[in-house]
């Protein structure tokens, strides 16, 4: 048997909004109810029974697509929380409501300034892409190896950011750093807070142990100081320390091939007897630089590509390994033909140094 039509005691008014009302409740009843198949009484309440209008208010609100703009009350809730959030940060600031790590780490300040500072050059000027992130793992110790080029250190703050807005868990890269850059004002006290430290064993051994992710470039000052003739061309990758530590630690080495970083500054001379006046490893020239004066300073914005290769795992050696001077030479030699074999996979893709 069919089951009978509620029929509301009211105008054509009211008729028309009950049957808006019952067009929206598309969601089907469940067997036994109650209210299905009964007539309306004359003394009851005008309109739909409370039950069903109780189910009705229940249903889920259908959530917005995300390529949708939100509203203007979105916006402003979104301004709002953050509006409040960074007065909440500058708070913690001037009470010293934070935690920095016996390195010097301020995670929340690298999140939430430092990070924010590197992100249009990351986004915006150099378009950096991300290739191979997957091999990065979710967690536990791994010391991640890559070229080094530019000039100036760009590629390893833009790799830092690479890890932590492509990897999906988030993590920090704690990379090591130069002696000169912990000699110079302002500088030194920024990579403490952002999480670097001296390149020397003992401080990667103690990362490493703790499961943080720990980024190097073996070529040093020989890499980022050599002519634009030599570009994406490696240089000698030191005795191999950086194996050592991995072997004593049992943490995988993940190679990194940097593309784009090499034409930043070309450069094309070296002014060395200024170099050595000034105490620092090189004094570059470049067709801009010191030309120009601070306008030269200025990178060239080209198109970066950063690739993460598949890690080569340490933790199948017995623990004397880390001294076998042997293993240690094949496993650096290895690591360098695997970093170089991808830079040059990678030229042979690139369109154009600026697209």
């Amino acid at each position: 048997m069919a089951d009978a039509k509620v029929i509301p005691f009211d105008d054509d008014r009211s008729r028309g909004s009950a049957q808006r009302t019952s067009r929206r409740r598309s969601a089907p009843r469940r067997t036994g109810d109650p209210v299905a198949g009964v007539k309306a009484l004359p003394g009851q309440q005008e309109g739909p029974p409370q039950d069903v209008q109780q189910a009705a208010e229940e249903q889920p609100v259908p959530a917005e697509p995300r390529g949708r703009v939100p509203g203007p009350r979105a916006g402003g809730g979104g301004w709002d929380r953050r509006i409040a959030g960074g007065l909440a940060f500058l708070r913690r600031r001037l009470t010293g409501e934070y935690e920095v790590d016996d390195f010097g780490y301020d995670e929340e300040l690298t999140d939430q300034v430092l990070m924010s500072m590197l992100r249009p050059f990351y986004e915006k000027y150099f378009r950096v892409e991300v290739k191979g992130i997957e091999n990065i793992p979710a967690d536990g110790g791994a010391l991640i190896v890559a070229n080094h080029s530019g000039t100036l250190p760009l590629d390893g703050l833009m790799m830092q950011v690479a890890v932590h807005d492509n990897h999906p868990e988030g993590r920090h890269l704690r990379l090591l750093a130069a002696d000169l850059v912990f000699m110079l004002p302002v500088i030194n006290e920024l990579a403490r807070k952002a999480g670097h430290t001296l390149a020397c064993a003992e401080d990667a051994e103690r990362l490493l142990e703790r499961g943080e992710l720990v980024g190097v470039m073996p070529e040093g000052f020989k890499g980022i100081g050599k002519p634009f003739s030599e570009r994406y061309k490696l240089q000698r990758f030191g005795r191999g320390g950086f194996v050592s530590t991995a072997l004593r630690t049992g943490s995988p080495i993940v190679p990194c091939s940097i593309v784009g970083a090499e034409e930043i500054y070309p450069m094309i001379g070296n002014a060395k007897t200024l170099a050595r006046v000034l105490g620092i490893p090189y004094f570059p020239v470049t067709p801009t630089f010191p030309w120009l004066g601070p306008l030269g300073a200025v990178p060239l914005p080209t198109k970066w590509t950063i690739q993460f290769g598949e890690p080569i795992p340490t933790d199948g050696y017995p623990p004397e390994a880390a001294e076998d001077p042997m293993l240690m030479f094949n496993l650096t030699d290895q690591v360098r033909e695997q970093i170089q074999h991808s830079l040059y996979k990678l030229l042979v893709q690139r369109r154009s140094v600026f697209f």
